[in-house]
C-alpha cells in the first residue's frame, strides 16, 4: 500500500540514489496547453540537498518545456521507478524553480552535484518538495540496467559554451515553449568562471 511522508527520509534517499533514471512532469496553467513529462538520467545530474529539496541539472536539448511550465506556475512531479529488485514507486510533489547561469546562486548549487562540469548545463532546477509518497510498482516491468549513454555528454562536450549558447538560441522550442510560454533566458548567459 502506498504511503504519504513527510519529508524524504534516508530509506527514501536511497532509493532515489540507485535508481538510474527518473521523470519529470509539469503543466502550464492553460487547459489548452500540453503536459509534459520528461525522462532524466545520470546519477551525477541529481542530488538531495535535504529533507525537503531536490536538484537536477537540466542540460541541454532541443526543448525546454519544463523551464517554461516551471516559471509560469512552478509546478513540479518527479518521479522513480524500481526497474530491478522490489517493486516500487516514489512521487516528489513539489514547487520547482530554474536557477539560471546568471543568478548568483548557480556556482553554489553546481557545486553540489557530483560532476558539475559536465557540458550543456542550462540551469539547476531546485524543486521544495511538499508532498512525497511512495506506491507499490507492482505492474513495474523489470528492466536489465545496461548502462549511461554517452551520446549526450560525446555531442556537447565536443562545443565550446559560445557554440552551446547558438545551439540553444537556433531551437525552436528554447527560447519558448510549445505553447509559448518564455522558457530559457536567449541569449544563454554564460558559464560563471569557475
Amino acid at each position: 500500500m502506498g504511503k504519504v511522508y513527510e519529508r524524504i527520509d534516508g530509506r527514501l534517499r536511497e532509493f532515489i540514489a540507485t535508481q538510474p533514471m527518473f521523470f519529470v512532469a509539469t503543466a502550464p496553467l492553460s487547459a489548452q496547453g500540453r503536459v509534459n513529462l520528461s525522462p532524466k538520467g545520470g546519477p551525477d545530474t541529481f542530488a538531495v540537498f535535504d529533507d525537503h529539496t531536490v536538484a537536477y541539472l537540466d542540460l541541454g536539448g532541443s526543448h525546454a518545456e519544463t523551464i517554461a511550465h516551471l516559471r509560469e506556475n512552478g509546478r513540479i512531479t518527479l518521479m522513480w521507478c524500481a526497474f530491478a529488485g522490489p517493486p516500487k514507486i516514489v512521487r516528489v510533489h513539489g514547487r520547482g524553480e530554474p536557477v539560471f547561469r546568471d543568478d548568483p546562486r548557480f556556482p553554489g548549487l553546481l557545486a553540489r552535484f557530483p560532476g558539475p562540469g559536465q557540458p550543456s548545463v542550462r540551469a539547476v532546477v531546485v524543486v521544495s518538495a511538499e508532498q512525497v509518497s511512495d506506491s507499490c510498482g507492482y505492474k513495474v516491468p523489470k528492466l536489465e540496467y545496461v548502462g549511461d549513454r554517452s551520446t549526450h555528454t560525446e555531442f556537447f562536450g565536443r562545443q565550446s559554451d559560445e557554440e552551446f549558447a547558438a545551439y540553444c538560441a537556433r531551437k525552436d522550442f528554447n527560447g519558448s515553449s510549445i505553447d509559448g510560454l518564455p522558457a530559457l533566458p536567449l541569449p544563454l548567459p554564460p558559464l560563471p568562471a569557475a
